[in-house]
């Protein structure tokens, strides 16, 4: 029996048993059933960027939606993601994360099914509302999960390239649109809400899969529920034995904390800004950034691509542009478990920072080939540094908090650059298409820059050199009865909670 319990506390060798396994078909199981969500997203935002022309069609074929509509479409969705981030991470934290990341895939599935029906713009802003929410909820519920079930030695990697797959759903958003936006195979009217569809589809076939995902051992042991986590991890160690064939060493590392059923938001509150302020700041910094940078710059491209630079069809264009932004979350990911956290996050946002800087002058003299070619430059380097973001966030607070933490700062950089982004975006847009004028939205560029570059400065000097090491050792849990190790990044590490 690797756990022992006595009045309401609990040694357990859980996280050690979880961290010291090899990679084997059992976590490629986890990747499937949680991280494809995020190639949902990508094929959601996606379809509304390189869906603008058609939405702004007349009612009947289209919505008759403006340019200033469709980054108001952008900012509602992303404003239902900061609302459903924030509302279902305090619900994760608190009922688990199996629970929530099955509801959280229902809103979405739900929100994209209306959204599909859609007679007018009114409509169609509330139907992103709801999908928004849930994915934002699945944010918090998924980020959560994987780092508790990933082992640390392979953590970074596998997270950046989960949260990299965004923009498999965002090539294959582009790449359906081609079909379904062209009138000779799909009629214009019907074309839009299929993309819909099918997406719906896809969340469907991500539900079936998700089921046989178990609860994190992590958030049983520590809710009083230790006999099922123990369960959990014998489970995993049994596949993970008969599918690589070799026997698992032993541990010898615990953890003796007092179990709780709840810990309230007052306590949360004050672990991320009297304990934790530092690494407070680290992620508000990084999550402006990459929110402001993507959104403004993602939400429009389409648009930018058809009213100043003559593209018919940007369907293949942002395919292009997806495809580097996958693959540098993917080739960059293993170097932030051996090069370290610090110097990749940093070095991630300050370049493509000052690459994004670099374009807004060069604007005037790009056209669409050499634009995408620019934006998919940046984009391998930015996209690595968006996804260390939510890596951050999911592993440099204490295990009762995750859920919560992940939420409150994706919520507040998204809403500061997601919702402001678009609604910008947007705005200089329509202001540079009266001009006929595409340096009329290079303000946008500098600002996304300069936002970058101020959080790959803040990382260099409150990055938590949080690679390979257990997710306690990094942030001891509010639960713990061992004495409190020395914090990282300048931080207290939190003292046990009674």
């Amino acid at each position: 029996m690797s756990s022992q319990v006595e009045t309401g506390r609990i040694t357990t060798d859980i996280p050690a048993r979880l961290d010291r396994l090899p990679w084997a078909g059992w976590h490629w199981l986890i990747v499937a059933g949680l991280g494809t969500v995020w190639i949902l997203d990508g094929l959601e935002v996606t379809i509304v960027g390189s869906m603008s022309e058609a939405l702004q069609k007349p009612l009947g074929t289209g919505l008759g939606m403006t340019s200033s509509d469709i980054g108001m479409a952008g900012a509602i969705y992303v404003l239902g993601a900061c609302i459903g981030a924030l509302f279902f991470g305090q619900l994760t934290d608190r009922f688990g994360r199996k629970k929530l990341f099955i509801v959280t895939l229902g809103i979405y599935l739900i929100g994209t099914v209306l959204t599909a029906f859609s007679m007018n713009p009114m409509f169609y802003f509330a139907c992103r509302f709801v999908t928004g929410a849930g994915v934002g909820g699945e944010y918090a519920a998924i980020n959560s999960a994987i780092d508790e079930l990933i082992p640390a030695k392979y953590r970074g990697r596998v997270d950046l390239a989960i949260n990299g797959s965004f923009w498999l759903g965002a090539a294959a958003g582009s790449l359906l649109t081609v079909a379904l936006l062209n009138p000779s195979l799909v009629p214009a009217w019907l074309g839009w809400r299929l993309a819909f569809g099918l997406g719906a589809i896809l969340g469907l076939g991500i539900l079936l899969v998700r089921r046989n995902v178990p609860e994190s051992p992590r958030w049983l042991f520590i809710h009083g529920r230790e006999h099922e986590g123990e369960k959990v991890v014998k489970q995993i160690e049994e596949h993970v034995e008969g599918t690589t064939g070799a026997a698992l060493d032993p541990v010898d590392e615990t953890i003796t904390i007092r179990q709780r059923k709840t810990i309230g938001l007052g306590t949360i509150a004050k672990t991320v800004f009297t304990l934790y302020p530092r690494r407070t700041v680290l992620c508000l910094a990084l999550f402006i950034g990459q929110a402001f940078l993507y959104n403004a710059f993602f939400f429009t491209y389409g648009d930018s691509l058809t009213k100043f630079l003559g593209v018919k069809q940007v369907g293949w264009f942002i395919a292009a542009f997806a495809v580097s932004n996958f693959l540098g979350a993917f080739l960059l990911g293993p170097l932030f478990d051996t090069v370290g956290r610090v110097r990749m996050i940093s070095g991630t946002y300050i370049l493509s920072g000052a690459l994004l800087g670099v374009t807004g002058f060069m604007l005037g003299g790009l056209n669409a080939v050499t634009l995408t070619l620019m934006g998919a430059i940046i984009f391998f380097f930015a996209s690595a540094g968006a996804s260390s973001a939510y890596l951050t966030a999911s592993e440099v607070f204490p295990m009762e908090t995750r859920a919560l933490c992940i939420a409150f700062f994706y919520a507040i950089g998204t809403a500061a650059g997601g919702i402001s982004g678009p609604l910008y975006f947007g705005h200089l847009i329509d202001t540079a298409s009266k001009a006929k004028d595409i340096t009329g939205i290079a303000p946008g560029y500098f600002v996304g820059a300069a936002l970058m570059i101020v959080g790959g400065v803040i990382a260099a000097f409150l990055g938590v050199k949080a690679e390979q090491k257990s997710l306690e050792s990094i942030a001891q849990p509010l639960t713990a009865e061992d004495a409190p190790a020395s914090g990282t990044g300048g931080d207290r590490t939190a003292p046990a909670t009674a």
